[in-house]
């Protein structure tokens, strides 16, 4: 289990700074992700990627769940005014149910691509100011150690807490 640390860093040398220090400290590279506004020279640093940066993942999930939800209610519809053979209810049920949420995670997860990430909401300022934001995904055994280290070595980042929901991917 990881625990998201983020950290907002005033300009790139102190980024990189920050990158050094986490791969020493045996961070691996895939799990430091940077993001700062359009435009800025990411070089050095490891950039957060499309589904870090987007709320596609959270939209999948929510389409999943109400696809499958309508398509369970929609079949359970559909073999209460067609009268089908009973062997054939639950298949209908099910089948509308997985088609549900397929459906439902397709379009959701469009839509969630094209909006921002609602988790990053609170640093969007200081963004838009020029900083830096550096995210980390540190063992949960290894937390408190990191964030030490960090505070110790860049007084200049400004330590903006943990996210205590790491989703499977990315």
């Amino acid at each position: 289990m990881r625990r998201r640390l983020y950290f907002i860093m005033p300009d790139l040398a102190s980024a990189r700074r920050m990158m050094d220090d986490l791969l020493l400290a045996r961070i691996e590279e895939r799990h430091i992700h940077f993001l700062a506004r359009r435009g800025t020279s990411m070089d050095g640093l490891h950039e957060a990627n499309h589904l870090q940066k987007s709320d596609l993942v959270h939209g999948a999930q929510v389409g999943l769940a109400l696809g499958a939800l309508l398509g369970v209610i929609l079949g359970a519809v559909v073999v209460m005014t067609m009268g089908s053979e009973d062997r054939f209810q639950i298949v209908i049920v099910l089948g509308s149910g997985l088609a549900g949420a397929l459906f439902g995670a397709w379009v959701s997860s469009m839509v969630g691509s094209a909006v921002p990430n609602s988790r990053l909401k609170q640093f969007s300022q200081a963004i838009d100011e020029g900083k830096i934001l550096m995210m980390a995904d540190v063992p949960q055994h290894r937390v408190n150690e990191v964030r030490e280290l960090l505070n110790t070595q860049h007084p200049e980042a400004e330590d903006r807490g943990i996210d205590p929901h790491i989703p499977a991917f990315p």
